[in-house]
């Protein structure tokens, strides 16, 4: 039986990120779904609030610890299962890896989360295209800068050729992007790490569009 579950959301791009780690390191798993529209947000049942006060996906239950936030919960899951790893040994190479995931978490990932496009529709009146325009006026700097800093370090991955928490980042990304229309065809290093990807077993587990919560009209076969 699994020591650990995953509360988490199949088109939550940080909840993939942390899918993306647990396949990789062949962690064995339970999905628990917590729908983020269902019922105003099953994120705000007290049951849930009591798991991540946050109220915000994907929490990580592993023996009865419980972790929100998916950069805390990757770098628990690198320490507790180091193998195989996705940070290497080099103290500066390690550093610029968690730059990358803090460029793409602290300044993109927020101007596309869900509760910012709920309060720009509540309290701005913003329509689906103008929620649109405001995530591809901002995210056309965030992804002109790691386009940038991947010419420096890419090779068949973000950092070279190993799959590291760079990758877990940038894959979850693109999907975002492309559920919101974003065009992507300035970022050809981005998009191309991305298309590398995609072969791996471990991503096509943990693709949203595969998932035991997916809709069936989204869903996809692996």
């Amino acid at each position: 039986m699994s020591q650990i579950t995953l509360y988490n959301y199949y088109r939550s791009s940080t909840s993939y990120r942390v899918r993306i780690a647990l396949h990789y390191k062949n962690i064995e798993f339970k999905y628990h779904p917590i729908h983020l529209l269902n019922n105003g947000g099953e994120q705000h049942q007290d049951s849930y609030k009591k798991l991540n006060p946050m109220a915000e996906v994907p929490t990580l239950d592993h023996k009865g610890i419980h972790l929100g936030q998916s950069m805390a919960i990757l770098e628990y899951l690198e320490e507790f299962f180091p193998n195989p790893p996705l940070l290497p040994k080099d103290i500066h190479q390690r550093a610029k890896i968690r730059q990358f995931c803090e460029n793409i978490n602290s300044f993109l990932h927020p101007i596309s989360n869900l509760k910012i496009l709920q309060y720009l529709e509540k309290k701005h009146n913003y329509t689906t295209q103008e929620k649109e325009e405001w995530i591809h006026h901002w995210y056309a700097k965030g992804l002109s800068a790691l386009e940038t800093s991947l010419k420096q370090t890419a090779k068949s991955c973000s950092f070279g050729d190993s799959f590291t928490f760079a990758d877990c980042f940038l894959i979850p990304l693109v999907f975002t992007c492309q559920r919101f229309n974003v065009a992507l065809n300035s970022y050809p290093i981005l998009m191309q790490i991305n298309e590398n990807c995609q072969q791996f077993d471990f991503i096509k587990k943990s693709h949203p569009l595969t998932q035991i919560d997916t809709p069936e009209s989204d869903r996809r076969s692996l």
